[in-house]
């Protein structure tokens, strides 16, 4: 069977900052894999490369916190994210920073949503991790225009990370 990657380029995503933390140690990376699973009881699904430090967290804490950002997003912000290891920066220092009911840090600037989620189960995907997380809270924190993968890419000019579901070496 033959797949043709660019099939997959027609999907539509959004663009959103996953964090958690326990207390000690925050981290958080830059995913266009959040998806809504179910409305009752409210379920989303997060893909994460396992090498990630919020992956790791993730697993070790079961909550995570998810934002939906926003067209003005500035590059400098999605590149801390998606681009800089949390083991190597502490990336809400830079940023406008509240922290869930669970004492989960999300960046609260540039975002049009705020989700928090208790994770129910996780699903080996040999390089990636996917939590399945129930919604514990949400809400929205703004009318602006949400960040599609797509504007992200073809405005904003951005590349995926190497560590990203959705990464391909250039032709």
């Amino acid at each position: 069977m033959n797949v043709d990657l660019k099939a997959f380029d027609q999907l539509s995503y959004g663009l959103y900052l996953i964090s958690s933390g326990d207390g000690e140690k925050t981290a958080g990376c830059v995913v266009n894999t959040l998806t809504q699973a179910a409305v009752e009881p409210v379920l989303a699904t997060v893909t994460i490369h396992k090498e990630n430090e919020t992956a790791r967290l993730i697993r070790r804490t079961g909550k995570f916190a998810a934002v939906v950002l926003a067209q003005s997003a500035p590059m400098e912000l999605i590149g801390l994210f998606g681009f800089r290891s949390s083991r190597e920066v502490d990336k809400f220092d830079r940023y406008p920073v509240q922290t869930d009911a669970g004492g989960i840090p999300y960046v609260c600037e540039h975002v049009t949503a705020v989700m928090s989620f208790r994770v129910w189960d996780a699903m080996d995907a040999e390089t990636h991790w996917v939590f399945l997380g129930e919604a514990t809270e949400a809400r929205q924190l703004s009318d602006a225009a949400p960040m599609t993968y797509a504007y992200y890419h073809e405005v904003k000019r951005g590349l995926a990370p190497p560590k990203a579901p959705s990464y391909r070496p250039k032709d």
